[in-house]
């Protein structure tokens, strides 16, 4: 019998008082990571799976909180879901320099007292990777089953089995990339621009000044939710369609909203902007722009994963993912295969862009619960 779902779920807190050592050379001072995990620890512990997020996402992978919200990948995770909490342990964490719970620009600086604000210090994947890892350890976690993630998430996972080799059975990466393109990092830097020059930013110490950069938010949130949509997926839901879709006659406005398209855009900021804090984008889209595990080999991806010691990895893409595109995911397969990594590839014909990885596509979630099937036979075999 297959259960809708893990129900009321309820997030928990980890401090660490040693300091996080970070990529950039400086240090993030004792910290707390945010966590919430589903399904039940095995006895050898050999059946923990941890979730990495992306972007605007959280610790809050599945089920349900007190409030209503749902986990973002609650249609993925949970009893009888293709990544089934009855076999498996899973853990999501949110990430240092979050605004979900995991100390972040929102808390104070030990040095100062004061928020940390635009002081927090710069982080990298590999800088999540390492604090993960932490946590999973004190977990009493030695080896995981798998590490899986989809866009940044991807990059995380990816970074598991470079990090560390050891630690990592399986390793699915969906929707990602080995690093960004120059138009990703174009994106990101006029998603941070629309920020930094917003009134009140005020340097990123906003907070002292009782005031959120809300207008840059929305701004940054447009331009980023423009980039995960197709241009069939955005061309069926709205078209051309006007926003006075009743009597259907134009405005002839610069300024008012004309179009379907442009009231969704203009919502979905506005709602980001209200939950979102700003040098978390920030400092997010920057650990984006960073990430290149290549950068130290002369830009060779194989010389990168010749560390890998994953028994086998998958990688997804979805064909009208433009922001993250399958030949991305190829170069990732190719590096595997050129270090004979065992490796499954799946390229999902989907509709709805680089979302596609959080929605309900039959082929995708085949394609998962497959997978995932066979690493807890495997297991239950071994």
């Amino acid at each position: 019998m297959h259960s809708t779902g893990l129900g009321l779920v309820t997030p928990q807190q980890m401090h660490f008082a040693e300091p996080l050592a970070l990529t950039s050379g400086a240090q993030l001072a004792g910290y707390t990571l945010a966590y919430e995990t589903y399904g039940t620890l095995n006895a050898d512990a050999s059946n923990a799976v941890l979730v990495c997020h992306a972007l605007n996402a959280s610790h809050h992978v599945a089920g349900v909180w007190a409030d209503g919200s749902r986990g973002w990948w609650d249609n993925l995770v949970g009893p009888g879901k293709p990544l089934d909490t009855n076999r498996f342990f899973v853990i999501g964490i949110n990430n240092p320099g979050s605004c979900f719970g995991s100390t972040g620009p929102m808390h104070d600086n030990p040095a100062t007292g004061q928020p940390y604000g635009a002081d927090f210090p710069v982080v990298t994947v590999e800088d999540w990777v390492d604090a993960q890892a932490r946590l999973v350890q004190r977990l009493g976690i030695t080896q995981l089953a798998a590490v899986v993630g989809g866009s940044l998430g991807g990059m995380q996972a990816l970074a598991w089995t470079l990090r560390h080799p050891q630690a990592v059975r399986h390793c699915v990466a969906v929707a990602t990339a080995p690093n960004l393109s120059a138009q990703n990092i174009a994106f990101n830097e006029v998603a941070r621009r629309a920020i930094v020059t917003d009134p009140d930013f005020h340097g990123g110490h906003y907070y002292a000044h009782g005031v959120v950069p809300r207008r840059g938010l929305t701004v940054a949130r447009m331009v980023g939710h423009i980039t995960y949509l197709s241009d069939d997926a955005m061309g069926a839901k709205f078209g051309r369609q006007l926003q006075d879709a009743i009597c259907g006659e134009l405005a002839f406005s610069t300024q008012d909203v004309e179009f379907q398209i442009e009231s969704y855009l203009r919502h979905q900021g506005d709602k980001f902007s209200r939950y979102f804090d700003a040098n978390t984008y920030l400092l997010i889209t920057r650990a984006l722009d960073y990430f290149d595990p290549a950068r130290a080999h002369g830009g060779d991806l194989a010389a990168a994963f010749a560390v890998a010691r994953a028994q086998k990895f998958l990688l997804v893409s979805f064909t009208t993912d433009w922001r993250f595109a399958p030949a991305r995911s190829r170069e990732i397969v190719k590096a595997l295969v050129d270090n004979r990594i065992d490796v499954s590839y799946a390229e999902i014909d989907a509709p709805q862009g680089h979302d596609a990885f959080l929605l309900d596509d039959a082929r995708y979630h085949g394609v998962m619960r497959a997978y995932f099937e066979r690493v807890a036979a495997a297991q239950a075999g071994g």
